[in-house]
């Protein structure tokens, strides 16, 4: 007869570590940089943290805030100095909101979440105070400035969001393709407009275009009053 097996006193093993909201966002952002975005699910998290996923509701209210608060994390990597793009305002401004690309760029399911999600964490705070300090230095009303701020971080988001995409789709080319043979064939007939401005349609580069965008923008905001705003 073999001899009784003792039971291990609750006491006796290891405690988990409490759970906190950093930590577990700092675990969604682990699995996401390792799985992909789709794979940062309450469940998921739930089961790397050993825990039950109805403890995670208590510090998160659903998927869509756990995102928001991954795109927080992330954004912790923008370059706010503006890379050493020296003294002007506006140089400044176009190198923080390049480095803000660029890090949705590496990640392109977080980069089309980011268009709807609501980041309010501090590294989001921090991006929005830069870009504001950097916009409301071009002398433009501060109505202006809050509502340029807003337009240039969309603007640059769906950027993100459209060529990270593109360029990790394995159909990109033969959808690119396609389009240049569409517009390069059509009747001057019955397109007109199309025909007249080509090549300049799909000419330039992504960076030429995001500078260009960039520059129509910054003096869109400067030079275009809001609707019921104060000139000061």
């Amino acid at each position: 007869m073999s001899a009784r097996r003792e039971p291990i006193s609750r006491r006796e093993r290891p405690a988990k570590p409490a759970l906190s909201r950093q930590w577990i966002v700092e675990t969604a952002v682990r699995i996401m940089r390792a799985e992909g975005l789709e794979k940062v699910t309450m469940r998921r998290l739930a089961q790397e943290l050993d825990t039950g996923p109805a403890s995670l509701y208590v510090y998160l209210a659903n998927t869509a805030e756990l995102h928001a608060a991954v795109l927080d994390a992330l954004l912790g990597d923008v370059d706010l100095a503006g890379g050493g793009a020296g003294d002007d305002w506006h140089d400044h401004l176009f190198a923080v909101l390049t480095s803000y690309m660029r890090v949705l760029f590496e990640h392109p399911q977080l980069a089309r979440s980011a268009l709807v999600a609501r980041p309010s964490g501090e590294n989001y705070l921090r991006l929005l105070e830069r870009l504001l300090d950097l916009l409301s230095r071009s002398g433009a009303p501060r109505e202006q400035v809050a509502w340029g701020a807003d337009t240039l971080l969309q603007h640059a988001t769906a950027t993100a969001a459209e060529h990270s995409t593109q360029e990790h789709a394995p159909t990109t080319e033969d959808d690119w393709n396609a389009l240049t043979v569409a517009v390069h064939s059509v009747d001057e007939a019955t397109h007109p407009a199309i025909k007249a401005h080509m090549p300049a349609l799909l000419d330039g580069s992504v960076e030429d275009r995001w500078r260009w965008n960039f520059d129509v923008l910054v003096n869109g905001v400067t030079h275009t009053p809001v609707p019921g705003g104060t000139a000061d």
